[in-house]
């Protein structure tokens, strides 16, 4: 695991749900003594995270943003709104008398004139039916956040779960370490008994 090697094969040894003595004197330096030192061995590199995937730079990358990326990096300046499409030349001076002239104009003021009338009757479509149209996309967006809030609330119990499964694992851990540290000590016990009860054997075959 490459987090294993960078951070130099550190075994922990810990049981948090289990042990005592965290606010005892002392504590919270030496662990800080810990972490710097760990910092100090740890040496992070340009390529350390070279055992991830590569990022899908272009996964979303559309022509308009890649157009818009290529301008800011070459520091252009922003292509103003052209409103051309609004405008309604007349034939230029030196085409008073052309008849094409004048239908190219005309015929721009009638797409210009037919375009005013959709966007005008887009917006009664709107006065009359909007309101409706913006209930039901804010439902939406209220079922959405519910679902959201559901699967937050999944995951938090989740999250619960594994603590209370870690603190019980911990607790029976820790258990299990203090009664074998009290037979451990026991079984001491009763062997530097038994080598003083040997001595005094041995003393008194001698006597």
């Amino acid at each position: 695991c490459p987090q294993k090697k960078m951070a130099g094969e550190v075994s922990l040894d810990a049981l948090p749900y289990f042990d005592q003595g965290y606010e005892d004197p002392g504590v919270r330096e030496e662990a800080a003594r810990l972490v710097e030192e760990e910092t100090r061995r740890y040496r992070p590199t340009r390529n350390y995270l070279e055992y991830l995937p590569p990022v899908p730079e272009d996964a979303f990358m559309t022509q308009v943003l890649r157009a818009e990326h290529e301008r800011m990096t070459f520091r252009q300046p922003l292509e103003l709104l052209s409103m051309k499409r609004y405008e309604l030349p007349p034939p230029p001076a030196g085409q008073k008398n052309d008849l094409k002239a004048w239908t190219d104009s005309i015929n721009n003021s009638s797409a210009q004139l037919e375009h005013q009338g959709t966007r005008i009757m887009n917006l009664d479509l709107m006065a009359r039916f909007g309101g409706n149209s913006w209930q039901v996309h804010n439902e939406f967006l209220h079922k959405m956040i519910e679902q959201q809030q559901r699967q937050l609330q999944s995951l938090r119990m989740q999250i619960q779960e594994i603590n209370w499964q870690r603190k019980s694992e911990q607790m029976k851990a820790g258990a299990e370490i203090h009664q074998l540290e009290n037979t451990y000590a026991l079984s001491d016990n009763i062997w530097v008994t038994l080598k003083q009860w040997h001595k005094r054997f041995i003393s008194c075959l001698f006597l």
